[in-house]
Parts: structure tokens; sequence; C-alpha cells
């Protein structure tokens, strides 16, 4: 594929919609430059949250910095794939549509290669080299790191050179390098966002949708795992239901677990589930004795590996 087609995130979160006309006007927060996702997420009460759902407006969403492969355009708007989310959608990456003003081409981008700055924070702000505030960038965000200072790291950011707070990242060798932890490390990463509003097609701290969230956190502890709950369910290693640990994802299915895989959630240990449930809720720690996911549990899947503690 030529490098041409190949686009980075230039907002701190770009919305994936299903198709350009999925955005409606109180999307306008998160189809404009600059991106106000607190002002979108303030504005979407219940059934314009619902809706993103319901109607299939949204399909996932994507960080600043990421790459993003552009394979049409129609209006203003570009059809991606997002190589970093895998998906039986396409082979490339998970697909929808972004506003291409959300999108800037940087042919100098060597993330997979060089060090990089993984923001663990909940949020991080990033900052002008005046130390001006420039953006408030998610958890998870991944950008190259050009100097480690002892309070600041300098970052290479799509439009030029940031800086990011040393408390707010971690820094590794290189994106390959980020070590895979173990299942009680994917507990740890969930449980500080207990409490913040599902979003459907949530992938960044300031929404998550059920797959979003345990997708993140596999990818916090260094593994890619599919997009998708159905697909996640499909892949990692089986586990029998009665051998189940922490940071096992746990899969729920209609018809008391027969029909269609339609949530996934974190095994927390001690018969409890972490998890982001559904529009109008927020992510908790829940015991799944006497619940209607105690009927519905169908299948644990483990994509971590042991570490030496």
């Amino acid at each position: 594929m030529e490098s041409n087609n190949f686009w980075l995130v230039n907002v701190p979160v770009a919305t994936l919609w299903t198709e350009p006309e999925s955005a409606r006007e109180i999307d306008h927060e998160a189809i404009s430059i600059p991106v106000d996702l607190d002002a979108w997420l303030n504005k979407l009460t219940y059934e314009p949250r619902l809706q993103l759902c319901d109607n299939n407006l949204v399909q996932s969403q994507v960080l600043f910095g990421e790459i993003v492969l552009i394979v049409d355009e129609k209006d203003g708007w570009a059809k991606v794939v997002v190589p970093s989310q895998p998906s039986g959608k396409d082979t490339r990456g998970y697909p929808g549509w972004i506003p291409k003003v959300q999108l800037i081409q940087q042919s100098d981008w060597y993330i997979k290669d060089g060090p990089v700055a993984v923001i663990t924070s909940k949020e991080a702000l990033l900052y002008s080299e005046k130390e001006e505030q420039l953006l408030k960038l998610s958890y998870q965000t991944i950008l190259p790191a050009i100097e480690d200072a002892v309070d600041r790291i300098r970052v290479k950011t799509p439009t030029g050179i940031g800086i990011l707070r040393r408390e707010d990242i971690a820094i590794y060798p290189s994106e390959r390098s980020i070590p895979k932890q173990n299942g009680e490390s994917i507990v740890n990463e969930g449980k500080q966002f207990v409490g913040l509003p599902y979003l459907w097609g949530g992938m960044s701290s300031f929404g998550y949708d059920c797959s979003g969230f345990s997708y993140n956190m596999c990818r916090a502890n260094g593994y890619i795992i599919p997009r998708d709950a159905h697909e996640q369910a499909a892949a990692g290693n089986r586990v029998e239901l009665t051998e189940i640990q922490p940071g096992d994802l746990l899969f729920f299915a209609y018809q008391e677990g027969k029909g269609k895989i339609h949530h996934v959630g974190i095994y927390y240990g001690d018969g409890k589930l972490l998890h982001s449930p559904s529009t109008g809720k927020n992510i908790e720690v829940i015991r799944l004795e006497g619940t209607i996911y105690e009927k519905e549990l169908c299948a644990a899947r483990r994509y971590w590996i042991e570490t030496e503690e």
C-alpha cells in the first residue's frame, strides 16, 4: 500500500463513524477542529447516547497520533481502516469514517522503531515548548519520545513538538517493547476507571464501551487483541469457567449464554466482574452471583501470560 495513504489522527480522540451521514447536529464538537469531547459528552443525554448504538452511528474511536489508512473519500470525510484495532470487518484494520480535517500526513513518524511515551494517567495535558496548554490527551495515547528530562518529556506530535509531564507517562525503547504484564496488572489498570460513564464505541478515557474497555486494559499491558467482543471471544486462550483467574476476559450471550455474544468484562477475582456495562451506566465492579450476568456467562479467554513478580 502506498505510504501516501497513511495518515495520523490530529485530535485527542477521533470518532470512527459508520457513514459520513451518521454524525448528527448534536455531534458537532466531536467532528470539528478542535474537538471538544467534554462539551460533546456533556450534551449527550441518555437518548442521544443510546442512538449511537441503536441507530448504528458509531463504530469505534482512534487516539491522537495513531496511524490510519485512507481507503476512500467523500464530501470532506475519509473512509479509513485502523491497523491497531484488529477486526474481521477488514483484514487491514477496523473500518469507519473520520472527518478528513481530523487527519494529517506526517512522513517522518518512527513510532514502531524509536522510543515512545505512553500516557499512563487517565488523562494528560500536552504543552507547547513555551509551556502553553495545547490538548488534553487520553490514557494510552502513544507518541514518539525525543528527549527525557527530569520532570518533562519532549515528544513528537502530528503537528510538531510537544511536552508531557513525566508523571503522566511511561517511556519504552519502542512500541513493540511495551512489556507484557500478568492478569492482576490488567485488573489494576481497569480499576482506576470505576465510575467512568459508558460510551458506545468508546476507546478512550473519556468513555469506553465494553470491548473498548477490555481492549485498552489489555493493550496497556502489552497485548493487542481484537476490537469487538465476539472476536475477542474467538481468539486468546480458552479457559474453563471453573478455572478463571483475575485478568481473564468473560463473555456473555443472550438466551442465558446460548445465543449471540453481546458483552465482555474482565474477571476481577473473588467472583466479581469489572466491566463497562451499557449506556446510562458507569464502569463498575459487581459480584456475578445472582445477576443476569451469571446466567449469561458463556466463555472465558486469557490473553495474558504469567510474569515474574
